[in-house]
């Protein structure tokens, strides 16, 4: 099937030939006809299997034909859980909707009021939101739903657990019961089950296989943290491996890549942030740096892990977990990729317990977790599985046979944390671990989601 065949708009055809689009995603073709058709949709799917396009395109179709409802407010209406993914969709509504023109724009949290409210002060076509942002223009009394047409909740399982749970009640209720509702998730179960019972109306299903499957050319291994301290002394010591060509470092928010890429940087190991906050000419530079051997890690949020294609990375350090599962198969899979090898290393600390748990639950299987020796955390995420279920000890260099090319000089081989004046590989390390290391752990960041 190609997209000429889906019945769309010649304009919108166009403007999908132009951005070099012929032939239609599995979830574009099972969505598509149906969405046309009026039904209510719910599409279970992986982010990266083109769900963008299954719901813009025929958002675009919706407003070919002109409204019959007097107001201002937005006929269709997409919330989305962050800002980076907003302004991806609104940048997909923009240039398929080129031939068309629609009126169109985003309501998002932390950005400026007085250019949200300009764009609201005449009739809209299509509103991208955030919840929280979009409950805070109901409640001012700045937008009104009562003229939308068509609802779509994007990665709605990611909303609910970031807690959006209550503001999509809100604006849902302030929607005509009549309205067209598409709902895509990566699960369908609990929570959202009951979200698309109570707003739905006899929802047509389409599932596709979510992969959980790590890819085959990546080996995954989990290092156990006792506290940030830990967890930098590990990065350090993985960073300096011989065999590490090129890595991407995710770290859970984008004030933490800034500061980790510049403590790499100032301990000789050329690195470069990559997060929402920057422009997109400064994303493109800094992958381009990396492309061209300029810089050797990448710092990044998650922003990073959808689309980013760089050749040649070695190694995936999760320097923080991801909070969602279906994050940690995006992260991974920057490695190994094209037939190559490659390494996924992802720190845990008891503090990132739950993170770990989802994680292993989605993919199907436990992460399997070596210790390097003089890094042996005191913390224990898992009860002992007896002589032959315990984490393994790897080599000097943080893996069997010694794989990071690295001497074992142990933590205490280390003038400080982060210290370019080490003493030489081989020192023996202390028999005990540091004070630092007994303290109680403590959670040392934030995890409040930024819309």
């Amino acid at each position: 099937m190609t997209f000429a065949e889906l019945g769309l708009n010649p304009a919108i055809l166009s403007a999908i030939t132009a951005c070099g689009y012929t032939i239609p995603t599995p979830i574009q073709e099972q969505s598509i006809p149906l969405v046309l058709a009026g039904h209510d949709v719910i599409a279970t799917a992986q982010t990266g299997t083109g769900k963008t396009a299954a719901f813009v395109l025929p958002a675009l179709e919706l407003l070919t034909k002109k409204s019959t409802l007097p107001g201002k407010g937005p006929r269709i209406l997409v919330l989305a859980p962050t800002r980076e993914l907003a302004g991806q969709v609104m940048e997909s509504a923009r240039n398929y909707g080129r031939g068309i023109r629609p009126r169109c724009g985003t309501l998002l949290g932390g950005m400026p009021y007085r250019e949200q409210l300009r764009l609201l002060s005449a009739p809209v076509d299509i509103i991208v939101a955030t919840p929280g942002r979009l409950v805070d223009h109901i409640e001012r009394g700045s937008i009104r739903l009562d003229r939308l047409e068509m609802l779509v909740l994007d990665e709605a399982d990611r909303m609910l657990d970031m807690g959006f749970s209550e503001d999509i009640n809100k604006i849902v209720s302030r929607t005509p019961s009549e309205r067209q509702t598409l709902m895509f998730t990566a699960t369908m179960e609990g929570d959202v089950a009951r979200l698309a019972e109570n707003m739905m109306r006899e929802p047509k299903r389409i599932q596709l296989a979510v992969s959980t499957t790590s890819h085959a050319l990546i080996e995954q291994r989990l290092h156990v943290t006792d506290n940030l301290n830990h967890k930098k002394e590990l990065l350090n010591h993985l960073v300096s491996g011989a065999d590490l060509t090129r890595a991407i470092i995710f770290s859970a928010t984008k004030r933490d890549a800034d500061e980790l890429s510049r403590e790499l940087s100032r301990n000789g190991f050329p690195a470069a942030a990559l997060h929402g906050d920057m422009t997109q000419m400064a994303r493109n530079k800094t992958i381009d740096r990396m492309r061209r051997g300029g810089i050797r890690l990448l710092v990044a949020t998650d922003v990073a892990a959808r689309g980013l294609d760089v050749t040649g990375i070695s190694h995936v350090i999760n320097f923080d977990l991801p909070r969602f599962a279906e994050d940690y198969v995006h992260r991974i899979g920057r490695t190994g990729r094209a037939g190559s090898t490659g390494i996924a290393i992802s720190f845990a600390s008891a503090g990132e317990r739950n993170y770990l748990e989802r994680i292993e639950r989605f993919i199907g299987k436990k992460l399997p977790e070596l210790q390097i020796a003089g890094f042996e955390p005191t913390t224990t995420l898992r009860k002992p599985a007896g002589r032959s279920g315990g984490p393994r000890k790897s080599g000097p260099g943080g893996a069997p046979g010694s794989r990071f090319g690295k001497p074992a000089g142990g933590r205490d081989a280390q003038a400080k944390p982060w210290s370019k004046s080490a003493k030489p590989a081989g020192s023996a390390p202390r028999s005990a671990p540091p004070a630092s290391r007994r303290e109680p752990v403590i959670e040392y960041r934030s995890r409040r989601p930024q819309a």
